[in-house]
């Protein structure tokens, strides 16, 4: 069979003659219109990621992991998982005996010391004892008063108290149990006041600022939600080109717990989503 070779210069001879024929019946504008959709297609500055491919995740603003500051044993941890509890309310109780006692043995220290230091001044004024002895009996004093405020701060620790209201989401020790200094006990977090965290293109940063308002479908509550910006990831990560967005929740359902996830629902590309009340710094459009 043979074959037909077409050199370079004669196929785009080929190539131009076939697009003046299209031209010339009368294609122009289909072929013009369909030139302006791929452009408007591969444009960097109109195309824009899929929205759904957005994921978010529920997060609570405050959270910690609570560690043991002595190393004891748990002699009080009546809270389980999922149980609330009040700020300053007491979570977890150790064995506070040998702490105690080593308290109130610096406790004697200091009051011994108190009486050396007067008897020393007395004795002084009778010029039996010299200022150097007076001045080493006053500072056994503050060596004593040192010791009683490290006993006191021990014994301090003994007990944890909630830094904030919220709910226990992990025990990682058990009544009854031995723990090291800094060993974890338990992961606590406040559920009266979620945000979502998501990461978006930075390429969106002239759309999303503070104040903007989005919409979010949670999958495990299967609702959608109002949320509000207010924040921003303090830098871009080089190597995604993707920044760190966090927004309020704009009165949310009950049903809504930390870690829940979903997708951002991004509104028709016509509206703006600008803030209610724009900042004095916002330009307006000229009349």
């Amino acid at each position: 069979m043979a074959r037909i070779v077409l050199f370079p210069d004669f196929a785009r001879a080929v190539a131009g003659g076939v697009l003046a024929i299209v031209v010339g019946w009368g294609g122009a504008g289909l072929l013009q219109e369909s030139t302006a959709q791929a452009q408007s297609y591969f444009d960097p500055g109109t195309a824009r990621p899929d929205a759904a491919a957005i994921r978010v995740q529920i997060t609570p603003r405050h959270s910690t992991i609570l560690s043991s500051q002595i190393a004891s044993r748990i002699a009080e941890l009546t809270l389980r998982e999922g149980d609330s509890f009040a700020q300053g309310a007491v979570l977890v109780a150790f064995d506070c005996a040998l702490p105690r006692a080593r308290l109130a043995k610096a406790v004697a220290s200091r009051d011994a010391a108190r009486q050396t230091a007067s008897v020393k001044r007395r004795l002084q004024h009778l010029n039996s004892v010299g200022l150097l002895e007076v001045e080493l009996a006053l500072a056994e004093v503050a060596q004593a008063e040192a010791e009683v405020a490290a006993g006191t701060v021990l014994v301090d620790y003994c007990q944890i108290v909630a830094p904030f209201s919220g709910r226990v989401a992990e025990l990682k020790a058990r009544p009854h149990q031995f723990v090291a200094e800094g060993d974890p006990l338990m992961e606590i977090l406040d559920d009266s006041e979620l945000e979502a965290e998501m990461v978006v293109p930075s390429a969106w940063l002239h759309d999303l600022r503070p104040g903007v308002r989005l919409k979010l479908h949670i999958e495990e509550a299967q609702k959608d939600v109002d949320a509000e910006v207010t924040r921003l990831a303090a830098r871009i990560d080089p190597v995604s080109q993707s920044i760190k967005v966090f927004a309020r929740l704009r009165n949310p359902p009950s049903v809504l717990l930390a870690g829940m996830s979903g997708t951002l629902l991004l509104p028709p590309p016509d509206e703006k989503r600008l803030p209610e009340n724009p900042s004095p710094s916002t330009e307006m459009p000229k009349k």
